[in-house]
């Protein structure tokens, strides 16, 4: 199997290679400058095809590979100059030409050759010709942007571009579920996209471009061809198959319409085969393009969420998921100066989870085992309107609307054996968690230019949390000793119900000042107030029936909290020839106050916090970054309430009034080089956090039962995370990369009244290869290593992985995709190896609008997956089940 493979690419290898003339040599301008990033092409005059396309590098330097004993035609544009076509013909040798732009006459920047141009620049613009990249396999956007020199997508959905997650994701400059970018790289069909741009240094705000510094934000718009504009287009697919024992289902309809006025995107999904447009992590952390628009100001005040730890999927596998799925998107162009859009999304799914775990206390070795069957429902609603008025060129006003609801329900019947001091014990437990969680967050945001020195920005946003989580455990044992409770009970009900409530308002005001072209003031006047409310209750539910309430003040929370902080900051921004410095100060004045028990504690100071960011610019596309910030770290109310809170079964946690800020010290480098003369792409970043009086927590460990309570710590808590990827692309055909990434971390906690100490090294290794032929098969190698280091214990998971499609005969697709794990500890009592294999034939004839699938997902059934994880206590390792085996005949008919 190896020789053949070797063989295989040795072919694809020499066809590339054979029977070519290199054509290089320097774009210049008039005073024989270089000219990086100008596009030069060169059509073949007979087939009139484009044969080969380069972009210069910062020495102006371009090289083309050609057919011998050919006529061509060179196309050169570069900003603002005048295009430039030469005629060429080569035979068996090698040329060698320079070529001097004209920029006496301005030519629409060359939008000829750029519109032709596999790939192209203009300004902060890569331009992708979706076209040039497609093999015919490709089904949705996911599968056109892999194939992109510069792009990654990961299992999430998330697209990163030089090294930076797209923030926003848009078709013909419209945002597409603002928020998140899995819908559309999910659903957007590849044979309608014609362009796709990278905005790089992207702000909404045109008025602001440049006034900071945006060097972090990408943004991607996808640009249809003239065919979908104006029409409706989509598809519907329908799909049955079978499992080892029950029958398969999906059935899933997409719409989209777009034109200058508006645009409608609808995307729908029933099925039973394990697919999830919208899981519960994607839920929570949908953001619908909320920004932290007080990252400048120097104080972290999050709202933690009270979720009860419903359990979620690894990489969307579960022993049965079944989904029903809706979502609406739209934009609507009321006049020229305001536009209106939004998106509801509802999503209903029922998941079966079986997993087996270990969990092992570090300080005393105690273990607990537990065989898990877990039964989920989540029902998940999204909704989010927007509205932008931008009557001129100096004034904005927006305002959006996300609001949240969720209904979740869990059930777990478990089987749990406990090793404490080496004895063992054996029991049932039966669980069962409930929430329906509510948010309504608002923003309101005005900006407006007074003047080419002068600019005005007010933001606000408010969000308003309601959540309701209800535990209860059934157990034989009883846990804790809890004040008013009943012993002489068969099984032990614990239950608790708690509510919390948050309303949360940020508020701030930004004027600038350009002191010159090249630099600028920025004064800061802002505020965050938050009022919360929390109270819980714990019961038990005795034999027969009656409820036991345990009024005890000790298991009850009654507790408000109101949190101020009130700040004036400074920044200053210059542009000095190859560096971008930006020093910067808040003063801040805090204020909080908590009452309970009958009693308020209050506390106020205040506090000078600066930050500093500086841009080393190398070359145009080369960059250094250094980034420092000293913020104010604050818990909100969760970790406030003095009363016991059930974690779960066998974790008991109350609050401390008293805590007070932590405050964390980071420094982070970026280094970033993209070299579009041979598409090479080198990134790397690495980033210390120094956390001092960080809240940590005292915990008290009964056999496996844990209580525990926070607490300042004098001892700092430190974390080292980098990351370095190194990726090119060779001869057009050929993509490779490299990626390696580590994690260190350094805890304090006390346990058992005794400091420890707690350390972590996760590391992780990736390297892959793939080519990109139009009429040969298509084949990517790739190999990850990942090692978890846990406090003494180390872990290893070697996954090689390859992934093969081929489009032959202009009417066939064959997809698959193999990955193998081997999962082991060091000292190899943990020794597991399983693989997945899934392959997909679709026929479609040229020109038809129907298509047929015949696919198979898991065709080596594996039964189960292994993956650890780590606390600041102990170490945890699973095993969980997966679907089985299925192949699905479905039917797609495009619009």
């Amino acid at each position: 199997m190896k020789n053949i493979l070797f063989s295989v690419i040795l072919l694809m290898t020499s066809i590339t290679f054979a029977q070519t003339v290199r054509f290089d040599g320097f774009i210049q301008d008039e005073q024989k400058n270089p000219l990086e990033m100008a596009n030069i092409m060169a059509v073949n005059n007979g087939t009139k095809a484009m044969d080969s396309y380069g972009i210069t590098n910062d020495k102006g330097k371009f090289q083309l590979s050609l057919k011998p004993n050919t006529a061509y035609t060179v196309k050169v544009s570069y900003l603002g100059m005048k295009s430039k076509e030469i005629p060429i013909s080569t035979n068996t040798g090698n040329i060698v030409q320079n070529i001097v732009m004209d920029g006496s006459g301005i030519e629409l920047e060359g939008v000829e050759i750029v519109r032709e141009m596999p790939v192209s620049i203009k300004g902060d613009t890569i331009v992708y010709n979706a076209d040039s990249f497609k093999s015919g396999t490709e089904k949705k956007l996911e599968d056109v942007l892999k194939k992109l020199p510069g792009v990654e997508v990961n299992a999430d959905g998330e697209i990163e571009v030089e090294g930076k997650k797209v923030s926003k994701l848009m078709v013909e400059g419209k945002d597409f579920f603002d928020g998140d970018t899995k819908l559309g790289v999910k659903n957007i069909p590849a044979d309608a996209i014609d362009k796709i741009q990278v905005l790089r240094n992207y702000n909404e705000v045109g008025a602001l471009k440049g006034l900071e510094n945006d060097q972090d934000n990408v943004a991607m718009n996808i640009k249809l061809k003239e065919g979908k504009k104006n029409f409706w287009f989509g598809d519907v697919t329908a799909g049955i198959g079978v499992a080892e024992l029950d029958s398969r289902y999906i059935i899933n309809p997409k719409l989209f319409y777009y034109s200058p006025k508006y645009s409608i995107n609808l995307i729908t999904n029933f099925n039973n085969i394990g697919e999830l447009p919208l899981t519960a992590q994607d839920y929570f952390k949908f953001t619908g393009g909320f920004k932290n628009m007080m990252k400048k100001g120097g104080s972290n005040f999050n709202v933690s969420s009270n979720d009860l730890g419903i359990s979620i999927l690894r990489n969307n596998r579960a022993k049965e998921i079944e989904t029903k799925f809706g979502a609406t998107n739209f934009a609507y162009s009321v006049t020229k100066a305001w536009n209106i859009s939004g998106f509801g999304i509802l999503s209903a799914s029922k998941t079966d989870l079986e997993t087996k775990s270990q969990t092992t206390i570090l300080d005393s070795g105690d273990q607990q085992k537990r065989d898990e069957l877990t039964h989920q429902k989540n029902n998940l609603g999204l909704f989010k309107l927007s509205s932008t008025y931008k009557p001129n060129d100096k004034f904005q006003f927006d305002y959006d609307i996300l609001t949240k609801l969720s209904k979740q329900d869990e059930d777990t019947d478990l089987l749990r054996e406990s090793v404490v001091n080496d004895i063992s014990s054996v029991e049932t437990i039966l669980t069962n968690k409930k929430q329906n969680p509510t948010s309504i967050n608002q923003n309101l945001s005005l900006y407006y230019t007074q003047s080419d020195k002068n600019i005005f920005a007010f933001e606000m946003q408010h969000l308003y949390q309601d959540e309701n989580p209800f535990y209860n455990a059934n157990l034989r044992s009883q846990p804790f000793d809890l004040s008013g409770y009943i012993t002489d009970q068969q099984r032990n009900d614990l239950n608790q119900d708690r509510f919390v409530k948050t309303n949360k308002l940020d508020a701030k005001l930004d004027y600038y000042y350009m002191v010159t072209p090249k630099s600028n003031i920025n004064i800061t006047l802002g505020n965050t107030y938050s009022y919360q409310d929390f109270n819980s209750h714990i019961f038990q539910m005795l034999d027969n029936g009656d409820r036991n309430d345990l009024n005890d003040s000790q298991n009850n929370n009654q507790v408000k909290y109101n949190f101020n902080d009130t700040f004036l900051g400074f920044h200053y921004k210059i542009l000095s020839g190859k560096f971008t410095l930006t020093p910067g100060v808040s003063l801040h004045s805090y204020s909080m106050t908590n009452t309970q028990l009958g009693t308020d504690y209050s506390q106020s100071f205040t506090k000078v916090l600066p930050d500093f960011f500086a841009l080393y610019q190398i070359k145009k596309s080369e960059t250094l970054t250094y980034n420092f910030s000293l913020s104010n770290d604050f818990t909100d109310i969760n970790q406030l309430a003095a009363g016991y809170v059930l974690s779960d079964y066998s974790s008991l946690f109350r609050g401390n009034r008293f805590l007070e800020n932590a405050t964390s010290q980071v420094h982070s480098l970026r280094y970033f080089k993209y070299n579009m003369f041979n598409f090479e792409n080198i990134f790397a970043n690495a980033t210390y956090t120094k956390k001092v009086d960080a809240i940590k927590t005292k915990a008290d460990f009964d056999g496996i039962n844990q209580s525990s309570v926070p607490y300042n710590s004098n001892l700092a808590d430190e974390t080292f995370s980098g990351m370095g990827s190194y990726g090119r692309s060779f001869l057009k055909n050929y993509k490779a990369s490299a990626v390696a990434s580590f994690n260190w971390s350094k805890f304090n906690n006390i346990q058992n009244n005794i400091l420890a100490t707690t350390e972590s090294f996760t590391q992780s290794y990736t390297v892959r290869a793939s080519t990109n032929y139009k009429n040969f098969p298509n084949l990517e190698l790739g190999y990850n290593a990942l090692i978890n280091q846990y406090s003494g214990s180390t872990y290893y998971t070697d996954k090689p992985f390859a992934r093969l499609d081929y489009y032959f005969w202009n009417s066939f697709s064959f997809v698959s995709e193999y990955e193998f794990y081997h999962y082991y500890n060091s000292d190899k009592t943990v020794d597991n190896e399983y693989d997945f294999l899934s392959a997909s034939l679709i026929y479609q004839k040229k020109d038809s609008k129907w298509e047929y699938k015949l696919s198979a997902t898991n065709l080596l059934n594996t039964k189960y997956l292994n993956d650890d994880s780590f606390s600041q206590f102990s170490t945890r390792v699973s095993q969980y089940t997966v679907q089985p085996r299925y192949i699905i005949f479905s039917m797609k008919y495009n619009l």
